[in-house]
């Protein structure tokens, strides 16, 4: 997760007279797709002509960075073939068993779709909703709070809510999602590098809500290396690797049809309060993950308001954390670890 987009995440086994005798899966975009290593990993390549292929999503049947998957299928005679769900790209969409079936391959799909809509529901919100899928995601205090208010705190410092295995939990989330996004109050009072200081991998492209350009010119996120993107109401501006991009109808909708075009399909939405909010009241959300700790603020910025409840709950060390969708349907049970 995180390596392969703008690609979805596919694995792909071969089987012989009910035993694996080849396996893969796609790396990282650019790189061989799952059906391809699949094929490399079977020894004796006659037994492809006696064998089921099972995978995740349909194969492509077009030419981008690598060949068409649904070719190579053919090309080695593979007689029967499984897929858990159609592929929604326009590129796609069918094409792949439409050419796999015209060859005179037995073509079998939907075998454990829901799953499979699940551990790419980045790519298919991205194909179908014409928008990155957004994740929300915040700590909040026993109470109910995500922070002190500015007149009450000491200096400038964070204020940290969640514990040390929770941040880094944020941190893997963050390598798993195309892009990040906070609104400028939370540039303007924790100055934060968005960054994967607690974990490691591909980090994803920082985001920041200003629209009438009140980022600090000596913040980190100006000040360092790492690229950033600056929505605002008044220009367009390139310097270095910083951007500001103006939105004649400044909305979220607008900012997310930008990222669409762009090819960003998921973006992480860490705050603050007021920014989190309009993703909700806007419903223009697909998953929130929401830490919560034991400390009491009693006074203080307010958490946001979800009307759903969770639809499950796990502890990180001494925190909660609380999993919750749009419609508060139960999603499917995967390990807290690829949650």
């Amino acid at each position: 997760m995180g390596y392969t987009a703008p690609n979805p995440m596919v694995g792909c086994v071969i089987v012989y007279n009910d035993k694996i005798i080849g396996e893969g899966w796609h790396q990282k975009a650019g790189s061989a797709h799952a059906e391809i290593n699949a094929i490399a990993a079977v020894k004796d390549k006659s037994l492809l002509r006696k064998s089921t292929l099972y995978v995740n999503l349909e194969p492509c049947s077009h030419f981008g960075k690598t060949p068409p998957c649904a070719d190579a299928l053919i090309q080695h005679e593979i007689p029967r073939v499984v897929i858990a769900t159609l592929d929604p790209n326009s590129k796609v969409a069918g094409k792949g068993v439409a050419s796999l079936r015209a060859h005179g391959c037995e073509v079998q799909t939907g075998v454990l779709n829901k799953e499979a809509l699940f551990l790419n529901r980045r790519f298919f919100c991205f194909h179908q909703n014409k928008r990155p899928y957004v994740l929300l995601k915040w700590a909040q205090t026993k109470d109910g709070f995500i922070s002190p208010l500015a007149a009450t705190k000491k200096d400038k410092s964070v204020f940290w809510i969640s514990n040390l295995y929770a941040q880094q939990k944020a941190h893997q989330w963050r390598s798993e999602q195309a892009a990040i996004l906070v609104g400028v109050q939370t540039v303007v009072d924790d100055n934060p590098q968005l960054n994967l200081r607690h974990w490691s991998g591909p980090a994803p492209l920082r985001c920041v809500i200003d629209p009438n350009n009140r980022i600090p010119n000596d913040s980190k996120l100006l000040t360092d290396t790492a690229a950033v993107l600056i929505f605002n109401a008044t220009k367009s501006q390139t310097l270095g690797n910083k951007t500001w991009v103006c939105l004649a109808d400044f909305s979220i909708p607008q900012l997310l049809n930008y990222l669409y075009k762009k090819e960003i399909q998921s973006v992480l939405v860490e705050g603050g309060q007021k920014t989190l909010q309009h993703f909700i009241d806007q419903q223009l959300w697909d998953e929130a993950r929401v830490f919560e700790s034991n400390t009491l603020l009693k006074i203080g910025v307010k958490a946001p308001q979800l009307l759903q409840p969770a639809v499950k709950t796990i502890h990180v060390d001494s925190d909660r954390l609380s999993f919750f969708n749009p419609t508060a349907q139960t999603l499917i049970e995967v390990p807290p670890d690829s949650a």
